[in-house]
């Protein structure tokens, strides 16, 4: 299956997802189920490796003006409104 590594990573979680749901019900005969298996287990390689490769880019990014990677702790802003909020209940 060589037209999934020109699939955007979305579209292959897509995927993935079909075959998860296709395999769930588990309706099929065993050689159509070990296709979609293999289908899906190379369709997760391919989404690793690219959320693997996202994350050296970042850590590319994030590197400071001595070519250091700095490493900050994730914040989303729930997080940061539950910690500002925290402190109004006070």
């Amino acid at each position: 299956m060589n037209s999934t590594k020109t699939k955007s990573f979305e579209a292959s979680l897509e995927e993935l997802e079909r075959i998860l749901r296709e395999l769930e019900q588990g309706e099929l005969p065993l050689e159509r189920s070990l296709e979609l298996f293999e289908q899906g287990v190379t369709l997760s390689r391919e989404c690793q490796e690219r959320l693997n490769q996202a994350e050296r880019r970042i850590e590319i990014l994030m590197r400071d003006n001595q070519g250091r990677t700095t490493v900050k702790p994730f914040e989303t802003e729930a997080n940061a409104n539950d910690a500002a909020g925290a402190e109004d209940f006070s």
